[in-house]
């Protein structure tokens, strides 16, 4: 069955290493996102990586009227139909603290445009009996901290959607992926304080790839972030308020 990629964030460098990846297995790959420039010279890329179609569609989280000319795409499209979503924004707590409108716009770019959007997919896929959702959360979501518990709860709620998404689609033969990286170099994480056990973007996207052939429904990538959130999630609430991580 032929394989069609939707990659939402596509100029994200965990997408970009994902996307890479499914070109090489042969993959029709869709990199979808704001700068255009950027997306069509890494569709030329995966071309060249044995893509059988790679185009750059336009796509903002904010604005839902452009996502129809996106479904209506994909819908050509013979085979099964997977989207991978590595859309989010994560300001720096302090800059939302100084500015509340970016709670909005946070919330929007992690979870409420990318719930949206897989809102409208999922007909799509549920139509083909296949396919699979591949939805990047964040260790930051498994407990709320100081340092950005805006974006934390942002991931928190779009994991608690693809949750629920993957009892849908798993009843029409579709399957949901939650990915929850912890630490990744990339330029939203470029230059923050307290950085350790930095994975490579390529790293997580392998993991990624593993998981959907396996159809594993959630995952921490690299594995050890599991061991790290439990004990971070099993602190004492009395304590936890207190420290500053």
């Amino acid at each position: 069955m032929n394989q069609n990629w939707l990659i939402l964030g596509a100029s994200s460098a965990m997408a970009r290493g994902f996307a890479r990846q499914v070109a090489e297995q042969g993959a029709n790959v869709f990199l979808v996102g704001r700068d255009m420039d950027d997306l069509k010279r890494n569709a030329a890329d995966c071309q060249l990586r044995g893509a059988g179609v790679a185009e750059a569609l336009k796509f903002d989280a904010r604005k839902p009227a452009g996502f129809q000319a996106i479904y209506d795409r994909l819908a050509l499209q013979d085979g099964a139909l997977n989207v991978a979503v590595f859309v989010g924004s994560m300001p720096d707590q302090a800059d939302i603290d100084a500015d509340t409108a970016l709670v909005d716009a946070t919330i929007m770019d992690s979870f409420t445009g990318p719930a949206r959007f897989l809102q409208g997919f999922a007909p799509l896929m549920e139509a083909r009996g296949s396919g699979t959702v591949v939805g990047i959360s964040s260790v930051a979501g498994d407990r709320g901290r100081i340092g950005n518990y805006v974006y934390g709860s942002a991931k928190a709620g779009f994991a608690t959607y693809l949750s629920g998404l993957r009892n849908r689609l798993t009843r029409a033969g579709g399957h949901v992926v939650t990915v929850k990286p912890g630490f990744v170099d990339t330029a939203m994480t470029w230059g923050l304080p307290g950085m350790f056990l930095v994975a490579s973007p390529d790293a997580v996207a392998s993991d990624i790839l593993k998981a959907v052939e396996k159809k594993k429904n959630t995952i921490y990538t690299p594995f050890f972030w599991r061991y790290i959130m439990l004990i971070i999630t099993h602190i004492p609430e009395a304590i936890f308020k207190k420290m500053s991580i």
